[in-house]
């Protein structure tokens, strides 16, 4: 009777550390699955602010993108304008001296200042103008000793861009002659349209208004 009790107690008691053994397995097992989920997550949400790097990112570089568009933009413009106003200046300039040059000459140098002054023309212009300064004007300059001074009392640009440009001139005329030996004034406007060509501005059109 004693050794059967000493057996069933042993018993008992391998059940119950077997049961207490794999109660723990078990609590260890979950307590490693905890941290191995704990390690598992996302650094975006253990870091709320690493989500946000990406999207800042892409804000930046669009926004240096768009001043580097609006810079080129503005530099484009200033060069445009700039170009512009040299434009309306020197061609403004070169038809001052260009329509002084044609209307104004003496009786006895006449043939040579007419040359002079075609050099400054182009196109078919500076053709009719040599031909109605030799066959016309020249003879009757000098049958008559007529020489005539010009002056620019005033000038504007009507419009100009890097290769054509048109102005408007209003001008002086002093008129001496052998018939009429005292200075006659008299006063003129007239339209000047020209072409830059070579780096010069050449005068293609001069009508008087």
């Amino acid at each position: 009777m004693t050794d059967e009790k000493d057996d069933r107690v042993t018993l008992d008691k391998t059940t119950d550390d077997t049961v207490a053994g794999g109660t723990a397995e078990k609590d260890g097992s979950a307590a490693a699955e905890t941290s191995a989920a704990d390690t598992s997550v996302p650094d975006a949400i253990s870091d709320p602010k690493a989500s946000y790097l990406p999207h800042i990112a892409i804000g930046l570089s669009f926004v240096a993108v768009v001043f580097v568009v609006l810079v080129g933009w503005l530099a484009y413009g200033t060069v445009q304008q700039s170009a512009a106003e040299t434009a309306r200046t020197e061609a403004r300039v070169a038809a001052e001296e260009q329509a002084v040059a044609m209307l104004a000459y003496t009786h006895d140098q006449v043939d040579a200042q007419t040359d002079a002054a075609a050099e400054g023309l182009t196109g078919d212009f500076r053709d009719e103008y040599t031909n109605l300064m030799k066959n016309i004007i020249a003879p009757g300059a000098k049958e008559k000793a007529i020489s005539v001074q010009v002056s620019v009392q005033a000038s504007s640009v009507v419009s100009a861009d890097a290769d054509n440009a048109v102005t408007l001139l209003f001008l002086n005329q002093i008129t001496t002659s052998s018939e009429n030996p005292e200075a006659v004034s008299s006063g003129s406007r007239v339209r000047v349209e020209l072409e830059k060509q070579d780096g010069r501005w050449l005068v293609s059109r001069l009508t008087p208004i």
